[in-house]
């Protein structure tokens, strides 16, 4: 593989995609020049910034964006401005150019033209474009700039969407793909995934077929469009958007372009009659009804009579505007309260309603289409799978979920169904390989068809999933299994991932099996989410029914089991990803270390349900503020500034920020870019301190609280904060008991006291708080809605 260091990356075209990769880049740590054009009443300009009106506007616009591109506010000024007439020549200290200008092949090699005189040799050269053939763009280049060229296609928003497809030239050298494949992986956080160079590539090509083909179903079996919504959205694994708010959302214009391209482009596709655009869709495109862009698609927003903000849907057959209507399904009613997708999509499909039977034949279709595909657009089935699950969102890939279905079973129905597979498919089940993935000593394998044999899916060994390794031990929420290195990994799956009385109880047992017979505890999760926080719902009940001994007993559980997850004899290493919220948080503030993926959003959010933390997050904080104290500073900014983090309930917005909001530690705690590798990171970890040598911490008995000097200041600051009409009388009373706790209570001076002795103190302010009326309507509002009641 080629050994390149990349230092500094230039970004050609700053518009929506443009500006955003530059974020991007600069995320990560890397300074970027980000160019575009100099607006045309500003050619004869001497004035810089006319000149660069285009991309500093292009960039602004960018960083106020939501979702936001960045992961701190401080990654901007890692990103240099200019324009392609004055600027150019700052490409030569760039090892990476990506060009990201409008799709014109004519501009974009002229721009490589320009490119070529300033590029020094060995330079990267990449295109962003989706919908020019790659080998047509750098026709005419120096063989050096051919030989470092290809395609480089992010998906929006770039900080996101997880896909990055590489799209090599016949002229590409080899070492060069291998090595945008590992960066892409390592650096940016990507699935990387090799496309081969065909019209819209491989997510596109797949998933706009799959939208495609629901339109004609759609007009086939009188689908509206909140049905549609309804069932191709998170109950088959899909994101919220499903199908047609994603129209909306990507832009519905977008989505005819890339039909067409295939339709125009793809001669040989067997369902190519699939990207013909129907009269509606073309009726909606010519109404300029492009989607969130234009203000209206599919979906309109607008006021009702009262003023509340109403959403109507397209009705297809009259193109009027309606008030949308909920469908309702029996099977999925039946199907919508099991957790487990893929006995979930065995339920759907066999359904005999109008739901099932649309989704009997969106799955066969697509199972029929992905068949096809290979090896038109990819030699592999997993990399079919991984551009629709890092690119659209979907939980499980197209193969994932036809091996879910049973494959064997699948194929004689799709027959009897008039839908065709491809001829290996056939020849596999033929061979008696029923299905297209297996585990193999604990390594995923997808069968190959060129080969007509399994083989490994290649970086395995850095993607653990934790449910592929041998089983140690399990209860009814938890799982315990060897992943290997001496090195046991804990999962659990309830709703949101809580963390109840099952999942404290797997944590003890974990550690305890780790203390016998393995170097350490690995703490992870799959799906979206590492876990939402406590079981906000047995509280409830507890607190409901006056069972405070239950809910004390419950509270001193929560508490020693993060304690036990600090003072173990062996390193306990959480590795969070997604919502890692309240309770979650406060078990990242007790491991040894944390290996957050980027994308992890976390926080003590306690007060938005009227309580305070209570499983150790209220002493961590206040013990992390003592550390940071200097001797003249009795009432430093370091309390207050942790004390406002809890009382406004702040949640980092990545793993970056949850450096700045405290919850994780410089030079200690470690973000991993790339989702996937943040388990075998944290296995790395836990045998790294292991082998070390590593000691039992001893619990703390130092920690410097500043009693009643910091606690009438905070007082006096709740106090303003109410006043105000910043905070209700319920806020204020919660701040209040907040205070308490973090100051070591009403202390006449500061004094050095224990962990335990402020764990008392917060248990004691929790259980309080417990038993307050709009504490209770707090936590049933977030029950019943998935949000507190104000109160």
């Amino acid at each position: 593989m080629d050994k390149r260091i990349i230092k500094k990356v230039a970004v050609l075209g700053s518009g929506v995609m443009g500006s955003r990769i530059a974020c991007h880049f600069a995320g990560i740590g890397l300074p970027v020049v980000l160019l575009d054009i100099v607006p045309a009443e500003a050619k004869e300009s001497d004035n810089k910034a006319a000149r660069n009106k285009i991309v500093n506007d292009a960039l602004a616009a960018a960083v106020k964006s939501n979702p936001s591109p960045i992961y701190t506010k401080d990654v901007v000024k890692k990103i240099t401005t200019g324009n392609f007439d004055d600027d150019l020549k700052d490409i030569a200290s760039c090892d990476w150019v990506i060009e990201v200008v409008v799709e014109r092949l004519d501009i974009k090699q002229s721009l490589y033209e320009r490119v070529e005189q300033f590029r020094k040799p060995g330079t990267l050269v990449t295109s962003n474009t989706s919908g020019i053939p790659i080998g047509m763009l750098a026709q005419g280049r120096s063989e050096d700039f051919r030989k470092h060229f290809c395609g480089t296609h992010f998906f929006n928003p770039p900080r996101y969407l997880r896909l990055l497809e590489i799209i090599p030239t016949p002229d590409t050298d080899p070492a060069i793909v291998d090595f945008l494949m590992d960066y892409g992986d390592r650096f940016l956080g990507k699935t990387t995934v090799l496309a081969k160079d065909t019209p819209a590539f491989i997510a596109n090509r797949i998933g706009v077929w799959g939208m495609m083909a629901i339109f004609g179903l759609i007009d086939k079996m009188g689908m509206s469009i909140d049905e549609v919504d309804a069932l191709t959205g998170p109950l088959i694994g899909r994101p919220k958007s499903a199908t047609f708010r994603t129209a909306d959302v990507v832009g519905i214009d977008t989505l005819v372009k890339v039909a067409k391209g295939v339709f125009d482009n793809c001669a040989q596709d067997e369902q190519r009659d699939v990207f013909q655009i129907p009269s509606w869709l073309n009726k909606v495109v010519e109404n300029n009804w492009l989607g969130d862009k234009t203000g209206q698609g599919f979906f309109k927003k607008t006021k009702g009579a009262g003023g509340e903000k109403e959403i109507l849907t397209l009705d297809l057959k009259t193109l009027e505007y309606g008030p949308r209507v909920k469908p309702k399904f029996a099977s999925v009613d039946a199907a919508k309260p099991v957790e487990d997708l893929r006995q979930r999509l065995q339920m759907l499909t066999a359904a005999p309603d109008r739901a099932g039977e649309f989704l009997r034949h969106f799955h066969y279709g697509l199972f029929s289409y992905i068949s096809h595909r290979i090896p038109e657009i990819s030699d592999e089935v997993f990399r079919i799978d991984d551009a629709m699950m890092a690119g659209f969102g979907w939980e499980i890939g197209a193969f994932e979920s036809w091996d879910t279905l049973g494959v064997e079973r699948s194929v004689a129905k799709m027959k009897e169904a008039g839908y065709a597979v491809a001829p290996w498919v056939d020849e596999m089940l033929a061979a008696g390989n029923k299905t297209f993935y297996k585990v193999e000593n604990g390594r995923r394998q997808s069968y190959d068809p060129a080969t007509k044999t399994y083989k490994d899916i290649p970086g395995g060994g850095d993607f653990i999933v934790l449910q592929h390794n041998p089983q140690v031990w399990k209860n009814s929420a938890c799982q315990v299994h060897d992943i290997g290195e001496g090195v046991l990994g804990l999962q659990w799956s309830s709703k949101m991932n809580s963390i109840g009385g099952d999942v404290l109880a797997g944590i003890n047992k974990a550690i305890e099996l780790a203390e016998k017979n393995y170097k350490g505890l690995v703490i992870a999760n799959e799906g979206p989410n590492f876990s939402a926080g406590a079981n906000v719902g047995m509280i409830f009940m507890l607190a409901i029914e006056q069972e405070y001994d239950e809910l004390d007993f419950a509270i001193r559980l929560f508490q020693n089991t993060m304690m036990r997850v600090r003072y173990s004899s062996v390193p306990v290493v959480v590795a969070p990803h997604g919502l890692a919220l309240g309770g979650a948080c406060e078990m990242s503030l007790h491991a040894d270390k944390c290996c957050p993926a980027a994308e992890t959003y976390t926080g003590l959010v306690e007060l938005g349900v009227g309580l305070i933390p209570g499983g150790g997050g209220t002493k961590e904080f206040a013990l992390r503020a003592s550390d940071e104290m200097h001797e003249d500073e009795p009432e430093t900014i370091t309390l207050k500034n942790r004390f406002l983090s809890i009382a406004t309930a702040k949640v980092a917005t990545s793993a970056f920020e949850g450096f700045n909001l405290g919850v994780y530690r410089k030079g200690l705690d470690e973000v991993v870019l790339n989702q996937g590798r943040r388990v075998a990171v944290a296995r790395q970890s836990v045998a790294e301190m292991f082998d070390a040598g590593y000691v039992q911490p001893v619990p703390r008995t130092d920690v410097r609280v500043l009693g009643r000097s910091a606690l009438g200041s905070l007082y006096a600051g709740i106090h303003g904060m109410e006043s105000a009409g910043y905070a209700t009388a319920h806020d204020a009373l919660v701040a209040r008991k907040l205070a308490f706790v973090m100051c070591g209570g009403d202390l006449s001076e500061q004094s050095l006291v224990s962990e335990q002795y402020l764990l008392d103190l917060e248990r004691e302010a929790f259980l309080s708080l417990c038993g307050e009326r709009k504490t209770l309507e707090r936590i049933q509002g977030v029950l019943k809605n998935g949000k507190p009641v104000r109160n």
